[in-house]
């Protein structure tokens, strides 16, 4: 995949700029999310797991979910083909 493995000492400049933005990054959503879900934003730690590693990252170029797996994530959202979906409830 092209990864490289270097080590660097703390507060080493290069390095605490993108820890930053990752603890940035992690920060905006958990505070989005306590704002929605103020009484239970505890139980919705699993959904901002899965929103950060299934989004893109500069550094990467890619998800963390896709480096980690070597493909990229499909939601059951993106199973059906056009054409194939079956609506029910009401026609008004």
């Amino acid at each position: 995949m092209g990864t490289k493995l270097t080590f660097s000492t703390s507060f080493h400049p290069q390095t605490d700029g993108q820890s930053k933005k990752v603890i940035q990054t992690l920060e905006d959503l958990l505070r989005a999310c306590i704002l929605d879900f103020a009484e239970s934003w505890d139980s919705k730690l699993p959904l901002l797991e899965f929103t950060y590693n299934n989004s893109y990252q500069d550094s990467i170029e890619m998800a963390p979910y896709e480096a980690l797996y070597g493909i990229k994530f499909r939601s059951p959202i993106h199973w059906d083909y056009v054409g194939e979906r079956t609506e029910y409830g009401l026609i008004l």
